[in-house]
C-alpha cells in the first residue's frame, strides 16, 4: 500500500513524462537543427570574413604601394624644381657678382681719373699762380718804364705835364669837333633817308591793308527776255507800252534785232537800276500796259531807295563812322550806283576810307576822321547829275549843309585842288584818292590804248644799245629787257636798268609803277665725241 502510494506518484510522473518527452525531443531537434544552421552560417561568414580581410589587406598592399610611388615621384619632382630653382639663384649670384666685380673696376678707374685730374689741377693752379706773380712784376716794371718814357718826353718837348695835357686836349677837341661836323651831316642823310623809306612803307602798309573788289559798269544795262514774243508786249500797241515806261522810268528802251534781250539805258544809275527791276518783274508777271507799269515801277523805286539806305548804312558799320545824317547816309547809298572809269565809287570811297585811315594811324593821328572824310570825298557825285558843279564842290556843299565839321568840308573841297588844303587830313585824302584811282587794275582803259602803251614801253626798251629783245608783262606793269651778254656786262646791268626806267618816265605819263627788269645770260656749249 506504501509502496502503491508511493509508485503512483512515480507513476503518474512517468505518465507527464510521457507526454512532455516528445516536445523536449523536438525543442530539442529544433534546436540541434537552429545550431547546425547557425554553425553552418557562421563557417560561412568566417569564410567571408576571411576572403574579405583578405581582399582588404591586398588592397591595403596595393594602396601603400602606389602611395610609395607617388611619394617617390613627388620626392623626386620636388628635388628636381629645388635643383632648378637652387641653380638659378646661383647664376643670378655669378651675374651679380660680376656686375659688382665690374663696378668695382669702374670706381677704381674713376678714383685714379678723379687722383690725376686733381694732380693736375694742383699743377694748374701752381702754374696759374707763378704766371700771376710774373704779372705783377711785369706790371711794375711796365709802370716804372711808362714814367721814365713820360719824364723824358717832358723832357724832350720842353713842356709841363699841365702844358702837355692842355695841348692834347687842344687837339683832340678840334679832332671831335670835325668827327661831329661829320656825324651831323651822316645823321640828317640817314634821318632824309629813313623818312623817305618811312613815307614809303606807310604808304605800302595802308595799300596793303586795303582789299577792294571793282566792278566795272556801263550806261546800259541788258534785261533777258524769255522770248521774241515778249518785245512785241515790252512795245505795246502804237509802242504805248514802252513810252509809258521810259516816261515813268526816266531812261531809255532799246528794242533791236538782238535775241531775247531788252536795253535799258540812262546815265542815272538809280534810274537804270530801278527800270532794269522792274523790267524784269513785269517779263516774269507777263502782264504789262501803262496802269500796271506805273505800280511796277513805284515798287521797285521804293526797293531800291531801301536797298540805298541799307547799302549806306552798311558802309558806316564797316568803317565803324556814327553821327552820319540820314540823308547823308542816303547819299553814300547812291554812290554804288555810279561809276567813273569803269570804277565803282562807292566801292572806291570805301577804299579811299580805308587807305586813308591806315595812313592816319601811321601817323598817330585820327584814323576815324580821316575814314570819315575819305567816304565822303566823292558824295558829290551822287548829285552832280542834278546840281550844276564839279562833285567836289558840290560834296562840300552836302557836307555843310549836313552840319559837318570844317575840316571834313574843306579836306572834301580840297581833294582835287580846287581849294587849298587847311588840315594834314586833306593831303592825306588826296594821296589815299591817287592810290586808290591811279594803282594798275583799278580803272579801265580802251583795247586802243592799253595795246598803244604796251608797245610803246616795248619800243622805249629795246632802243637801248646791246638790248636784243624787251616785253611788256603784267598789264605794263613789268618791262623785261633781254641785253646781248657780250656787249653789255654784268656792271652794267644797273645803269642800263636806270636809263630804261628815266626813259619810260620821260615819255609815258602812266599811273602806278613800272618795274623794268634787265636779263643777260652767258651760256657755254661743247660736245662730247
Amino acid at each position: 500500500m506504501d509502496n502503491y502510494v508511493f509508485l503512483m506518484p512515480l507513476a503518474q510522473g512517468f505518465s507527464a513524462l510521457g507526454t512532455v518527452l516528445p516536445a523536449a525531443l523536438g525543442v530539442i531537434v529544433g534546436l540541434a537543427i537552429g545550431l547546425g544552421a547557425l554553425l553552418l552560417r557562421k563557417g560561412h561568414a568566417r569564410a567571408k570574413h576571411d576572403e574579405i580581410v583578405s581582399a582588404a589587406k591586398t588592397e591595403a598592399d596595393r594602396i601603400v604601394k602606389n602611395a610609395s610611388v607617388d611619394a617617390r615621384e613627388e620626392l623626386l619632382k620636388v628635388r628636381s624644381q629645388f635643383e632648378a630653382e637652387t641653380q638659378e639663384s646661383r647664376q643670378e649670384l655669378r651675374q651679380f657678382q660680376r656686375q659688382l666685380a665690374k663696378r668695382e673696376d669702374g670706381l677704381e678707374q674713376k678714383n685714379e681719373i678723379q687722383l690725376k685730374k686733381e694732380k693736375y689741377l694742383e699743377d694748374l693752379e701752381k702754374d696759374l699762380s707763378d704766371r700771376l706773380r710774373a704779372v705783377a712784376g711785369g706790371e711794375k716794371e711796365l709802370g716804372e718804364l711808362v714814367a721814365r718814357e713820360k719824364d723824358t718826353l717832358f723832357s724832350v718837348a720842353h713842356m709841363s705835364r699841365d702844358e702837355a695835357i692842355k695841348m692834347l686836349l687842344g687837339r683832340i677837341q678840334g679832332e671831335v669837333e670835325q668827327e661831329e661836323g661829320e656825324i651831323v651831316r651822316r645823321s640828317i642823310e640817314r634821318v632824309k633817308e629813313q623818312a623817305e623809306q618811312k613815307a614809303h612803307e606807310i604808304i605800302s602798309t595802308a595799300i596793303q591793308r586795303c582789299a577792294a573788289e571793282h566792278t566795272a559798269d556801263n550806261v546800259v544795262t541788258a534785261v533777258d527776255l524769255p522770248n521774241d514774243d515778249m518785245k512785241g508786249r515790252v512795245i505795246g500797241r502804237e509802242g504805248r507800252n514802252i513810252r509809258a515806261f521810259e516816261q515813268a522810268t526816266g531812261t531809255d528802251v532799246v528794242v533791236d534785232d538782238t535775241p531775247g534781250v531788252v536795253v535799258v539805258s540812262g546815265f542815272d544809275g538809280v534810274r537804270r537800276e530801278v527800270a532794269r527791276r522792274s523790267m524784269e518783274k513785269l517779263v516774269e508777271d507777263g502782264r504789262i500796259h501803262p496802269a500796271r507799269i506805273e505800280e511796277v515801277v513805284n515798287k521797285c523805286q521804293k526797293e531800291v531807295d531801301k536797298t540805298i539806305r541799307t547799302t549806306g548804312q552798311q558802309a558806316c558799320t564797316d568803317l565803324n563812322l556814327r553821327g552820319l545824317k540820314p540823308q547823308v547816309i542816303e547819299y553814300i547809298g547812291k554812290l554804288k550806283y555810279r561809276t567813273s572809269y569803269g570804277q565803282n565809287v562807292l566801292q572806291h570811297s570805301i577804299e579811299v576810307a580805308n587807305l586813308s585811315a591806315a595812313i592816319a594811324g601811321e601817323l598817330k593821328l585820327n584814323p576815324a576822321l580821316a575814314a570819315r572824310i575819305g567816304l565822303l570825298h566823292d558824295i558829290g557825285k551822287a548829285a552832280d547829275q542834278q546840281v550844276e558843279g564839279g562833285h567836289a564842290e558840290i560834296g562840300a556843299d552836302i557836307a555843310k549843309r549836313f552840319d559837318e565839321k570844317p575840316i571834313v568840308v574843306n579836306a572834301i573841297a580840297a581833294h582835287h585842288e580846287g581849294c587849298a588844303p587847311e588840315s594834314v587830313y586833306a593831303v592825306i585824302v588826296q594821296a589815299a584818292d591817287a592810290i586808290s584811282a591811279s594803282r594798275p587794275g583799278a580803272r579801265r582803259e580802251s583795247l586802243e590804248r592799253y595795246i598803244k602803251r604796251l608797245r610803246k614801253l616795248e619800243e622805249i626798251a629795246g632802243s637801248f644799245q646791246g638790248v636784243e629783245s624787251s616785253y611788256a608783262i603784267q598789264a605794263g606793269r613789268e618791262v623785261r629787257v633781254i641785253v646781248n651778254a657780250d656787249r653789255v656786262g654784268d656792271n652794267q646791268l644797273a645803269v642800263l636798268a636806270r636809263n630804261v626806267a628815266n626813259e619810260i618816265e620821260k615819255e609815258l605819263a602812266s599811273p602806278g609803277e613800272i618795274k623794268v627788269t634787265v636779263l643777260r645770260e652767258t651760256r657755254s656749249v661743247e660736245y662730247a665725241k
